[in-house]
């Protein structure tokens, strides 16, 4: 039974998160603070908040280092599609070798270049939307913790 109300609050959580990051891009029409792969590291964070995929150093940074290199690509590539397994392969090694392996932020390249985005999708929806993903789930988890002890 425990296993299912578990399932059920971070179905909520995770639905809480998307939807502050939904309705503060509603309230502010010039700020985009969702991007699909926050999707997947919603599952992550509410679903599996022990793992350590799932730690906050790992979502912030790795989104922005991966988000990072995707840009990088934008502004120094030729648009040559390749350039997006290359740029994904890059984040993932980037990832790995800095310890902050989340791994829906191996879409970042692939979104940035798809959509050419430029240095200001760092900070929205990246560097924000993490940031507020990993708030709600900090305190959706410590709720949680904070019943299951009661």
């Amino acid at each position: 039974m425990m296993h299912v109300l578990l399932s059920v609050w971070a179905g909520i959580a995770a639905a809480i998160g998307i939807g502050i990051l939904v309705l503060l891009g509603e309230m502010h029409p010039n700020m985009t603070l969702l991007m699909a792969p926050f999707g997947a590291t919603a599952v992550i964070i509410f679903g599996l908040p022990s793992s350590p995929l799932a730690r906050p150093k790992n979502v912030i940074l790795g989104h922005l280092i991966t988000a990072a290199i995707g840009v990088c690509f934008v502004e120094l590539g030729d648009g040559v599609p390749l350039e997006m397994a290359f740029a994904t392969g890059l984040g993932v090694t980037a990832m790995l070798l800095t310890g902050t392996t989340h791994p829906p932020a191996g879409a970042n390249p692939m979104v940035i270049i798809l959509a050419g985005q430029g240095w200001s999708f760092l900070l929205a929806p990246v560097l924000s939307g993490a940031v507020l993903l990993v708030l709600v789930a900090h305190l959706a988890n410590r709720f949680v913790h904070t019943n299951k002890t009661n």
